[in-house]
């Protein structure tokens, strides 16, 4: 017999004894006797209930802790009613550290989550039916180029088209969205339920470089191929003409009476000869395009590789009548870069720059350098040239595209091409009449 029992059936022993004691002074002694027996068996009988109602306590504070979720409680009052007290003890305590543990692990691994959403590249934001945000990582804030962001309508003001298409995006579909920074973003839609609730959780991915990159290596096959089949097609070409050229000067010139056809055909032969060596050296220009060495990155100072780009140029600068403005605001700044491809970059854009400026009165071109974020340095070279139209401005990154009589069309593929082997990007903001800008865009040291 536990304890417990033992003590529950001595209480209701002396409440026995207590009772009869009572009637029989009632009895023999009167009623003052009597009532206050009655007051110490009302006493007994409160007693046994609250000895009684501990377990319901007991179990009663268990659950309200859960609830609560108040895992700091122990068990350990009643280890001397008996065994099946101590083991009861000894199953709440178990069951509130298993709560306590699994909160713990709860809270680890919602930590780790965090941090993992905080830190990826990809931006994050979710939102529920009502636009209202719930969760928004720095990602995110950067690629839409905001700092705050409550309710998904707000982004009208940046972003005046993206607000509705995130609200009709379906979950496991996804959309290319692009920034007036002019970046491509791969957006991708899921739908969650949350404590009842539907949640949008939204993806942003800034595809740019990878575009980049595919139309780069695309242009760069066909480059390839069309050089190729160019060249096996005109080589012969220059050859037979050579060939009919000495036919021409030694087996039908002495002996024709017709000194004039022949000076006629010797005429067209070099023509159709010259022409043809300069689309084999036309094509012969584009091979540096397709096999452009891989950079031999160091860490450079940018005043010094911007200073010595500016020195460079700044007679041909003073020549052409330009005004040229030199600019540091970023300063004692290292990229790690190729020092000689980078200013093949820069000293190509500001020839760009003074080759718009032929008809303009006072030129001028700015270089300025300055810190985009703080991970990244821009390099500007503006020019108050007539500016690029918007239809030239789309293509002008295409090799073989240019707005120039005498131009090439590679010298700005190229520079991309150079500045996407750096990790960085080489944007242009141009308009009819309003000067054309180009960024150059690294990541600093």
């Amino acid at each position: 017999m536990t304890h417990f029992s033992i003590n529950i059936l001595l209480r209701i022993l002396l409440l026995t004894l207590t009772i009869i004691a009572g009637v029989w002074l009632w009895q023999a002694a009167g009623i003052i006797p009597g009532m206050a027996l009655a007051v110490l068996t009302a006493i007994q009988v409160y007693g046994i209930y609250y000895y009684l109602n501990r377990v319901n306590r007991k179990l009663t504070l268990f659950l309200e802790s859960i609830r609560y979720e108040d895992f700091s409680i122990r068990f350990n009052a009643d280890n001397k009613l008996g065994k099946s007290f101590r083991e009861l003890n000894q199953q709440f305590n178990e069951v509130l550290e298993a709560f306590r543990q699994t909160r713990a692990e709860k809270e680890a691994n919602l930590k780790y989550i965090d941090t993992i959403v905080q830190h990826i590249s990809i931006g994050m934001l979710s939102f529920d039916a009502e636009g209202k945000i719930e969760l928004i990582n720095p990602s995110a804030f950067r690629l839409l180029n905001i700092y705050r962001l409550r309710n998904i309508a707000e982004l009208k003001n940046t972003h005046p088209d993206l607000p509705e298409l995130l609200l009709q995006l379906r979950s496991g579909n996804k959309i290319l969205y692009r920034t007036r920074q002019e970046q491509q973003l791969s957006i991708h839609a899921a739908t969650i339920r949350l404590q009842g609730r539907l949640v949008k959780l939204i993806s942003l991915q800034n595809i740019h470089t990878e575009l980049q990159e595919k139309e780069l290596e695309a242009w760069q096959n066909l480059t390839k191929i069309l050089r190729h089949e160019i060249m096996n097609s005109v080589t012969p070409i220059v050859s037979l003409i050579s060939t009919m050229q000495e036919i021409v000067e030694q087996d039908i010139a002495p002996y024709t009476q017709q000194p004039e056809a022949i000076a006629d055909l010797q005429e067209a032969l070099q023509t159709v000869e010259n022409r043809s060596k300069g689309i084999m050296n036309f094509v012969n220009a584009y091979r540096d395009y397709t096999t452009l060495p891989k950079p031999q990155f160091m860490d450079v100072s940018l005043r010094a590789l911007v200073t010595s780009v500016s020195n460079l140029l700044m007679p041909d600068l003073k020549q052409a009548g330009i005004h040229f403005q030199f600019e540091l605001e970023a300063d004692n700044v290292d990229i790690h870069a190729d020092t000689a491809q980078l200013q093949m970059v820069l000293i190509n854009l500001i020839k760009n720059a003074m080759d718009a400026l032929e008809q303009t009165h006072t030129p001028y071109i700015q270089l300025k350098t300055y810190m985009s974020n703080p991970q990244q340095v821009c390099i500007s070279i503006t020019d108050n040239g007539p500016g690029i139209d918007a239809e030239a401005l789309n293509k002008i990154f295409i090799p073989f595209f240019t707005t120039k009589k005498k131009g090439s069309g590679i010298g700005l593929s190229l520079s991309q091409q150079i500045i996407q082997s750096h990790g960085g990007q080489l944007k242009v903001s141009s308009g009819n009449g309003e000067g054309t800008t180009f960024y150059v865009v690294l990541g600093v040291v």
